[in-house]
Protein backbone atom coordinates (compact mmCIF):
# COMPACT_ATOMS: atom_id res chain seq x y z
CA UNK A 1 0.00 0.00 0.00
CA UNK A 2 2.15 3.03 1.34
CA UNK A 3 5.98 2.91 1.08
CA UNK A 4 5.98 4.95 4.14
CA UNK A 5 8.05 4.33 7.24
CA UNK A 6 7.96 5.85 10.66
CA UNK A 7 10.92 6.64 12.35
CA UNK A 8 10.47 8.54 16.04
CA UNK A 9 6.84 9.61 15.05
CA UNK A 10 7.44 11.15 12.08
CA UNK A 11 6.50 9.89 8.69
CA UNK A 12 9.66 9.52 6.04
CA UNK A 13 8.64 9.13 2.26
CA UNK A 14 11.60 7.17 0.37
CA UNK A 15 11.60 9.49 -2.46
CA UNK A 16 10.37 12.84 -4.15
CA UNK A 17 7.32 11.57 -6.57
CA UNK A 18 5.82 13.15 -9.63
CA UNK A 19 7.57 14.97 -11.96
CA UNK A 20 11.07 16.56 -11.62
CA UNK A 21 11.05 19.80 -13.16
CA UNK A 22 13.12 20.19 -16.40
CA UNK A 23 16.42 21.79 -16.37
CA UNK A 24 16.02 25.53 -16.65
CA UNK A 25 18.81 27.27 -19.47
CA UNK A 26 20.75 28.86 -17.11
CA UNK A 27 21.47 31.62 -19.60
CA UNK A 28 17.23 32.71 -19.46
CA UNK A 29 17.54 31.97 -15.75
CA UNK A 30 20.23 34.39 -15.36
CA UNK A 31 18.22 37.15 -18.24
CA UNK A 32 15.01 36.68 -15.92
CA UNK A 33 17.03 37.37 -13.09
CA UNK A 34 18.55 40.83 -15.16
CA UNK A 35 14.91 42.09 -16.11
CA UNK A 36 13.89 41.68 -12.74
CA UNK A 37 16.59 43.42 -11.30
CA UNK A 38 15.54 46.28 -14.00
CA UNK A 39 12.16 46.69 -13.47
CA UNK A 40 12.94 47.02 -9.29
CA UNK A 41 15.05 49.66 -9.96
CA UNK A 42 12.67 51.37 -12.14
CA UNK A 43 10.01 50.94 -9.40
CA UNK A 44 12.49 52.57 -6.85
CA UNK A 45 13.24 55.30 -8.84
CA UNK A 46 9.58 55.99 -9.19
CA UNK A 47 8.82 55.96 -5.45
CA UNK A 48 11.54 58.23 -5.09
CA UNK A 49 10.50 60.92 -7.44
CA UNK A 50 6.96 60.51 -6.36
CA UNK A 51 8.49 60.95 -2.52
CA UNK A 52 10.33 63.61 -3.37
CA UNK A 53 7.53 65.60 -5.16
CA UNK A 54 5.38 64.92 -1.92
CA UNK A 55 8.43 66.31 0.36
CA UNK A 56 8.09 69.56 -1.97
CA UNK A 57 4.53 69.94 -2.21
CA UNK A 58 4.19 69.81 2.10
CA UNK A 59 7.56 72.41 1.81
CA UNK A 60 5.48 74.75 -0.49
CA UNK A 61 2.35 74.16 1.62
CA UNK A 62 4.61 74.99 5.29
CA UNK A 63 6.02 77.69 3.61
CA UNK A 64 2.36 79.22 2.99
CA UNK A 65 1.31 78.54 6.22
CA UNK A 66 3.93 80.27 7.72
CA UNK A 67 3.35 83.51 5.92
CA UNK A 68 -0.05 83.41 6.29
CA UNK A 69 1.15 83.52 10.58
CA UNK A 70 3.44 86.15 9.80
CA UNK A 71 0.37 87.97 8.33
CA UNK A 72 -2.01 86.95 11.28
CA UNK A 73 0.95 87.76 13.52
CA UNK A 74 1.05 91.19 12.19
CA UNK A 75 -2.35 92.11 12.39
CA UNK A 76 -2.91 91.12 15.89
CA UNK A 77 0.09 93.61 16.78
CA UNK A 78 -1.52 96.34 14.76
CA UNK A 79 -5.05 95.92 16.41
CA UNK A 80 -3.16 95.92 20.08
CA UNK A 81 -1.65 99.11 19.31
CA UNK A 82 -5.36 100.40 18.50
CA UNK A 83 -5.11 100.03 14.47
CA UNK A 84 -7.45 98.12 12.72
CA UNK A 85 -5.35 96.61 9.26
CA UNK A 86 -7.41 97.61 6.18
CA UNK A 87 -7.41 93.59 5.29
CA UNK A 88 -9.39 93.28 8.41
CA UNK A 89 -11.66 96.51 7.99
CA UNK A 90 -12.08 94.90 3.96
CA UNK A 91 -13.06 91.41 5.06
CA UNK A 92 -16.10 92.62 7.54
CA UNK A 93 -17.54 94.52 5.10
CA UNK A 94 -17.11 91.36 2.43
CA UNK A 95 -18.86 89.32 5.21
CA UNK A 96 -21.63 92.30 6.14
CA UNK A 97 -22.52 92.52 1.96
CA UNK A 98 -22.40 89.01 1.74
CA UNK A 99 -25.05 88.96 4.48
CA UNK A 100 -27.27 91.49 3.26
CA UNK A 101 -27.27 89.55 -0.60
CA UNK A 102 -28.15 86.46 1.04
CA UNK A 103 -30.79 87.99 3.22
CA UNK A 104 -31.69 90.43 0.08
CA UNK A 105 -32.03 86.62 -1.83
CA UNK A 106 -34.00 85.06 0.91
CA UNK A 107 -36.51 87.55 0.91
CA UNK A 108 -37.21 87.51 -2.94
CA UNK A 109 -37.37 83.82 -3.11
CA UNK A 110 -39.89 83.96 -0.43
CA UNK A 111 -41.34 86.97 -2.09
CA UNK A 112 -41.70 84.73 -5.05
CA UNK A 113 -43.20 81.84 -3.50
CA UNK A 114 -45.81 83.92 -2.15
CA UNK A 115 -47.00 85.28 -5.59
CA UNK A 116 -47.32 81.72 -7.07
CA UNK A 117 -49.20 80.34 -4.10
CA UNK A 118 -51.60 83.11 -4.04
CA UNK A 119 -52.31 83.01 -8.52
CA UNK A 120 -54.32 79.58 -8.84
Amino acid sequence: MDDSKVVGGKVKKPGKRGRKPAKIDLKAKLERSRQSARECRARKKLRYQYLEELVSSRERAICALREELEMYKQWCMAMDQGKIPSEIKALLTGEEQGKAQQNSTKFAKAGKTEANSSNP
